[in-house]
């Protein structure tokens, strides 16, 4: 039943992966990278708190340097060539209190990447999303402002790979049932 269900999802879902390598030469320009930001401005958030932010790094610029240096070899092998990588944080706390900015502000990051990954598949490019780096390396150097937190990367260009021919993905099922014990 999966499979009839995942013919009708829309094509920028449905044909959505994460590629394995990137092309090098697949250049992200300064207007789609606008449009990316764009879509995840757009993203819905608790009390339209909007806590994310993005830092987009490219190919030859000095940040990539800065970021790319705290890859774990996993990641290593092939994000610096995609075309942009994004590092994606969310507002945590009020500058440096205590206090909560949002306690959605996780969540809705994630609302905000996920958005700006339909931009990029709308607009023939894939998103890989990951969190296969040193965080508390990348924190201290970029050293964000108070409360905001480094949570994970989203490498960003034309796929050099389609990846496997068959994705595994958990059944609607699964999705539905897997959280509850039998006795509930």
């Amino acid at each position: 039943m999966d499979n009839d269900l995942r013919l009708g999802l829309h094509p920028l879902l449905a044909d959505r992966f994460s590629p394995g390598r990137f092309d090098p030469d697949g250049v992200v320009d300064d207007e789609t990278l606008g449009l990316l930001l764009e879509a995840a401005r757009w993203a819905p958030s608790a009390g339209n708190s909007q806590p994310w932010g993005f830092l987009p790094v490219r190919p030859g610029e000095p940040d990539h340097a800065r970021v790319t240096r705290f890859l774990a070899p996993s990641a290593a092998r092939w994000a610096p060539q995609a075309g942009l990588l994004i590092v994606n944080l969310a507002r945590r706390f009020v500058d440096d209190t205590e206090l909560l900015f949002s306690e959605f502000a996780d969540y809705d990051l994630g609302q905000a990447v996920a958005h700006l990954t339909v931009q990029a598949q709308a607009m023939g490019l894939t998103c890989h999303q990951f969190r296969a780096f040193d965080k508390d390396g990348l924190t201290a150097e970029l050293r964000p402002n108070p409360g905001w937190a480094v949570l994970s990367m989203t490498a960003v260009g034309v796929a050099a790979d389609r990846g496997p021919g068959v994705r595994r993905r958990r059944s609607v099922a699964e999705l539905r049932g897997d959280p509850w014990s039998d006795d509930r």
